[in-house]
């Protein structure tokens, strides 16, 4: 079922009649369910009852948070930093966690929560990518820390029942198990074992051992607080421990320490810091490692988070219990460190972390506290570890590599990612010590604290209207401050661990951005982009507009993009970074049709933009006429100051369309086509076939012959309409021969001489900006040539086109000064910042060949005077009697100068007639004059778009 649609989920895995596989119907009658309802409905039973939010989330966060520093790191965080900064410490530990429990209760009562917890929240909300990779760190946090607590455990063990390293000291009665490296791992070996036994039973097993050692740690958090209170003073002996080799001439460390009780004295002496060195990994504390030990006894706060696919209730049951558990647990730390700091001296707190267990009312129950809740968190991080693993196996971000661990058990248990979770953490032992992996740990939460608070203020800043949670008790400033405070802290501890972790986080994002398939999720990125484009948008005004920043917004009539693949890609390069919109008008009455035909097309053009790798955006119109159409998408097409300024058509001629789009779904015969195309990621474009293709197609349906859907006489009144609308216009011919790759590479050298090697490999875009429809007229400062001159040089400035040479060609007859012209010209371009080389054309015999035209009998001259003059817009009257022998000529002229060929030329478009009669006409003159040029534009501008100021 598509996450598109999760209300219709909702209602369909929730309907009538589960208890039963007989439904009585309306009339009495008894119909039976489908084998597939009764199995589905058997399943629903076999699985154990989901969690309540004590035993689902309460609980398993509390014993995460206490688990090995409530036991073994609360004396170490006071006696190196001072009561002061241990409880400066926890207030920022708490500040920044509290803005994340905000984010988190925010996310989890907005809607229906599933397995992953954190993971789930991030990539629903912040995309595929950015959840793929932090649901990844999420991971190793895990693990990591599933290590952290079985050291701690091991540690625990090895101090109460091994044998002492000094062996100047004699060993207990009970102090019997060999110590070392090789050992500890042995030890912790078998505890995850134990661990992992537990979490393949399943959550509903998990919780009730979770319940059991709650029971247990509040039992023996009891007794510590009364301890303080009933145990007198008494002399501690310290364990022995690794020194540093700078003390190693120094004084022996002391081997006895002080519980004094209440003391002023004592309480004075532990309020400022004293950092010395580890006992146990022999390196010198600062606050950045005390910080980085002591914020695992924060990192438990997700621990509900993780459960949330065996929760009754995840939205209820999250904020509720997380916020529960986050103040109790702040409450009972800054409890104990004043204990500890009024009673404890300080070589006690730095020299023995099991010290709460010979200060006890009964020494073996604190032991007992240690081995329950480290043992409880490291089961926790693992369960959770395994969660999220499958709900990333389960989302298909990584492909085959993962789909193992969608393997689940009858009673929906994932086995297969226990295991593999458990694969990792016994790996991650190796590192040997607790406070080794301490920082590595606590940056991997930093980090998923940080994008759990950006998922929340990219939903909050996105202003969505479904972004509604009941939890209210958040704005986008918690947000932020909860950002960077897990930023700042996460290179407070370790810079270097922290810019490895980012730089990790990003290439995630990068593999699965490139990698993974297209999610229905919903990409947060869509909405922040349309609330920041609506409000630039608005900021945009047309009034404001000013020549110096021009660009040319293209809307380009496309009637089938299988035969105009060239001039799509060619219009991309010259829009210039401005909008760029592909248009078509599908001939139609919305009143004869059930539903807009229009809608399941908008796929496949945007299928094509994809293909070709443009930037453009599609616009489909439905219309009694092409005309029409047009009318519509230039009225209509863009938004504020964003409308396209220009309009680009395929010229009206007698060619038929060529197919330029490879598409496996053209193939006729299925079996024809290779294995690999049908495996390929090649998307299949549904567009009508070609006209004349003979494929059985219906074509375009038009009825202007060989499928045409408009005629001569509406094309040119597009044209007219354009021009109206103060747009330019620009006619593409012979752009189904243009290939932008073979366009762009230079033709192979002559060998006859250097000069012509040089200019034969390069790529030249030829400029004609006169109007050849009007040789009694060379003038090319106007602003139709000037617009012409503008795209060239657009054209010129696309990075591929960069090797491409501007030929300005002008023509000229002999009665004038070709050296002035040209300069003339040359002093123009210079002036307009345009590079190109001008080759100046005689065309007298072309022009002679237009005024032998210029008399025939006088009473029919005097009558076509007289219809002309009806029409204030017509060009005039030797215009519009050419001879088709001087356009033939003219024709000769362009094709001549053109050596080496040009990959593309412009040319100068004159206006439409005013009078419509002779729309014809002057469709078939231009017809004449660019017959065989190639790909060819011919370019009409309306609007000033060069200017010689600053």
């Amino acid at each position: 079922m598509s996450e598109r649609t999760p209300l219709l989920h909702y209602r369909l895995s929730t309907s009538v009649n589960e208890s039963g596989t007989q439904v009585p119907s309306p009339t009495g009658e008894t119909v039976q369910t489908s084998p597939a309802v009764t199995k589905r409905k058997s399943a629903h039973h076999n699985q154990p009852p989901k969690l309540s939010t004590f035993f689902g989330v309460v609980i398993p966060t509390l014993l995460s948070m206490f688990s090995v520093v409530l036991f073994l790191r609360i004396g170490f965080v006071v006696g190196q930093c001072g009561l002061y900064q241990a409880i400066a410490m926890f207030l920022v530990a708490y500040f920044i966690i509290s803005m994340t429990v905000l984010s988190v209760c925010a996310i989890s009562t907005n809607g229906a929560l599933d397995a992953g917890g954190a993971y789930y929240m991030i990539s629903r909300a912040l995309g595929p990518e950015f959840g793929g990779s932090i649901g990844i760190m999420f991971f190793l946090a895990n693990v990591c820390g599933c290590a952290l607590f079985v050291l701690g455990l091991v540690e625990a063990v090895i101090a109460t029942f091994g044998v002492p390293e000094d062996v100047t000291i004699p060993p207990g009665p009970y102090q019997v198990l060999p110590a070392g490296y090789w050992w500890s791992l042995l030890y912790g070996t078998g505890v995850l074992l134990l661990c992992l036994l537990v979490c393949l039973v399943g959550a509903h097993i998990y919780a009730k051992a979770t319940f059991l050692i709650f029971l247990i740690v509040m039992v023996v958090l009891a007794t510590i607080l009364i301890s303080f209170f009933a145990v007198n003073p008494r002399t501690v002996t310290l364990p022995g421990g690794r020194q540093s080799p700078s003390n190693g001439s120094g004084p022996a460390p002391p081997s006895t320490a002080n519980f004094t009780g209440f003391k002023l004295d004592t309480l004075m002496g532990n309020l400022e810091a004293a950092y010395t060195v580890d006992y146990t990994t022999g390196t010198m504390m600062t606050f950045a490692t005390v910080f980085a030990v002591m914020f695992n006894g924060c990192t438990g706060i997700m621990a509900g988070s993780n459960m949330s696919g065996d929760l009754k209730s995840p939205s209820y049951s999250i904020p509720r219990g997380t916020i529960t558990a986050v103040i109790f647990t702040f409450i009972i730390y800054n409890l104990l460190c004043l204990l500890m700091a009024c009673s404890c001296d300080r070589v006690l707190l730095q020299r023995d972390y099991s010290f709460l267990r010979d200060i006890n009312v009964w020494n073996p129950l604190v032991t007992i506290g240690v081995y329950s809740s480290t043992m409880s968190a490291a089961m926790s991080n693992l369960i959770g570890a395994s969660r999220i693993l499958y709900a990333l196996a389960r989302d298909d971000l990584f492909g085959k590599v993962l789909s193992p661990a969608k393997r689940t058990s009858h009673s929906g248990n994932p086995w297969v990612s226990v295991l593999f979770s458990w694969i990792l953490v016994q790996l991650v032992l190796f590192s040997g010590k607790l406070n080794t992996i301490a920082s590595i740990v606590t940056i991997f939460f930093l980090l998923v604290y940080a994008a759990v608070d950006l998922a929340c203020l990219a939903l909050e800043w996105a202003s969505a209207p479904n972004f509604r949670p009941t939890f209210r008790y958040f704005t986008w400033y918690t947000c932020v401050l909860g950002i960077v405070g897990c930023a700042v802290m996460m290179f407070l501890i370790n810079a270097i661990y922290a810019s490895a972790s980012i730089a990790f986080m990003l290439l995630l994002l990068l593999l699965i951005h490139y990698l993974s398939p297209t999610s229905s999720w919903g990409y947060i990125s869509q909405a922040l982009i349309f609330h920041q484009v609506r409000k630039y948008l608005l900021m945009l005004d047309v009034r404001k507009d000013h020549v110096k920043f021009w660009r040319p917004q293209v809307l380009l009539m496309v009637s089938n993009p299988r035969s105009s693949v060239g001039l799509i890609t060619f219009i991309n390069d010259i829009k210039k970074s401005g909008l760029y919109v592909l248009g078509h008008v599908q001939i139609g009455d919305l009143d004869t049709l059930p539903s807009d035909p229009l809608q399941s097309w908008y796929d496949s053009w945007l299928s094509l933009v994809d293909q070709l790798n443009i930037k453009a955006f599609v616009n489909l119109t439905l219309a009694d006429s092409v005309r029409h159409g047009v009318q519509h998408l230039l009225f209509i097409s863009g938004l504020g100051g964003m409308r396209p300024n220009t309009l680009v058509l395929g010229f009206y001629d007698d060619c038929n369309p060529e197919e330029c789009l490879m598409d496996p779904s053209l193939t006729s015969d299925p079996s024809q086509a290779s294995p690999h195309d049908l495996e390929s990621d090649t998307p299949l474009f549904h567009f009508p076939a070609l006209r004349g293709s003979g494929a059985g197609a219906k074509g375009d349906g038009g009825d202007h012959g060989d499928g045409k859907v408009l005629g001569p006489q509406e094309y040119v009144a597009v044209i007219a309409d354009a021009i109206k609308m103060s747009k330019n216009v620009g006619l593409a011919r012979y752009f189904h021969r243009f290939h932008r790759a073979l366009a762009l590479s230079p033709p192979p050298a002559s060998s006859s001489s250097s000069s012509s090697s040089s200019s034969s490999s390069s790529v030249f875009v030829d400029v004609w900006p006169v109007n050849l429809l009007r040789p009694d007229s060379s003038s090319y400062v106007d602003t139709c040539s000037l617009f012409l001159l503008q795209l060239a040089c657009i054209l010129n400035m696309v990075r591929s086109w960069r090797r491409a040479r501007l030929r300005l060609f002008l023509c000229v007859e002999e009665g004038r000064s070709l050296r002035a012209s040209e300069e003339k010209l040359g002093q123009l371009l210079k002036e307009l910042r345009i590079q190109a080389h001008i080759h100046t054309v005689p065309w007298d015999q072309q022009v002679a060949l237009h005024w032998q035209r210029q008399t025939p009998s006088r009473p029919q001259e005097e009558e076509e005077l007289e219809e002309e003059g009806e029409y204030s817009n017509s060009y005039p009257s030797n215009a519009t009697r050419l001879s088709d022998e001087y356009l033939e000529a003219v024709n000769r002229l362009i094709l001549e100068q053109a050596r080496p060929p040009p990959a593309v030329r412009f040319l100068y478009l004159p206006r439409p007639p005013a009078d419509t009669r002779r729309y014809t006409t002057y469709l078939r003159q231009l017809d004449l004059l660019t017959h065989d040029l190639g790909p060819t534009l011919l370019v009409h501008g309306v609007t000033p778009v060069i200017t010689t100021d600053l």
